[in-house]
């Protein structure tokens, strides 16, 4: 049994050598046009910077009309600033924007080559998207979710009825971008079991064209960026739970102490606590590790609707 599991091993630890084994440039070239599914702060960041940096034109999709014009006035917005910083010519700018594609019907993407999913993290809602997307979309179309905890192998495993069939599942990967999306450069490039090789290097080498750094991740709860980060937000809010520091104490240690731009609590709030929460919950679920158990502190926070930055309340006033 030993020996099974080495040899599994080897074989993923074999797929992540060779993924960057290939020209990238190549991959790049394969997508000319993309589709986003979700017209919220993801959503609208990932297709921006598409726009911007990749020159690809995006069809940008959302349930909601309202979400999608909310989106789309962010977008002109940030674009505007850009123009005023001398960061764009007024021509670079209308051409981003002209770029952008709004529509409330999934149909849309019948005809692109690369799809990123960033709605809410509902594991039925991302599986029930994947399975119409198998369904719309070309057969070459490399099907991406944004997700920051759900495993993509179980994503994956949606676009078929019948698991033999790979050839839907193998053209599925998560490129985890970082938020916000137009600022931050990482994105986490995730396969799961049945993801192919040539689609991990696509996805590698289309975020490399939207002039983000990828950084490769095996399938398991939290990847990378967030089996490291929400512990370390966690640990934050039962220092402050159980009285070893104030607010204000734990943030500044931190940020004086160890050079990040902001402290975790201050951070938490900007991603949300309610994702922190469910992230979370997530590791401490799928590992059975203790050492993930959410602060108990943060739950309550969640109850009483105060989720930081986006509801005007969490750890500090907004």
């Amino acid at each position: 049994m030993a020996s099974s599991i080495v040899r599994i091993r080897a074989l993923q630890l074999g797929r992540q050598v060779r993924h960057f084994s290939s020209s990238p440039a190549r991959y790049a070239a394969e997508v000319k046009s993309l589709g986003v599914l979700g017209a919220g702060q993801m959503g609208l960041g990932i297709a921006l910077v598409a726009a911007q940096k990749a020159g690809v034109p995006v069809t940008l999709v959302d349930s909601s009309q309202s979400s999608l014009d909310k989106g789309l006035s962010f977008a002109e917005k940030l674009l505007s600033k850009d123009v005023s910083k001398a960061r764009l010519t007024q021509e670079q700018a209308d051409a981003a924007r002209a770029l952008l594609s709004p529509t409330t019907s999934i149909e849309e993407l019948s005809g692109v080559d690369f799809v990123i999913e960033a709605v809410p993290e509902i594991p039925q809602l991302k599986f029930d998207i994947f399975s119409k997307l198998a369904e719309i979309c070309p057969k070459h179309t490399i099907l991406a979710t944004n997700t920051s905890s759900i495993s993509i192998t179980k994503i994956a495993a949606a676009t078929t009825k019948d698991p033999k069939d790979t050839s839907t599942s193998s053209r599925v990967v998560s490129t985890h971008f970082m938020n916000p999306v137009p600022v931050q450069k990482g994105v986490e490039i995730i396969s799961g079991l049945q993801t192919s090789t040539e689609t991990v290097e696509t996805a590698v080498a289309f975020c490399k064209a939207m002039g983000k750094i990828p950084s490769v991740s095996a399938d398991s709860p939290g990847f990378l960026a967030n089996r490291i980060l929400m512990p370390y937000i966690n640990e934050a809010v039962i220092c402050l739970e159980t009285g070893v520091g104030d607010r204000n104490s734990i943030d500044a240690i931190m940020k004086n102490g160890t050079n990040v731009p902001m402290g975790p609590l201050q951070l938490a709030d900007f991603i949300g606590l309610d994702t922190c929460l469910a992230i979370m919950k997530v590791l401490h679920q799928e590992t059975g590790d203790s050492k993930y158990r959410p602060s108990v502190l943060l739950a309550k926070m969640v109850d009483a609707g105060w989720l930081g930055k986006k509801s005007g309340k969490g750890f500090y006033d907004y």
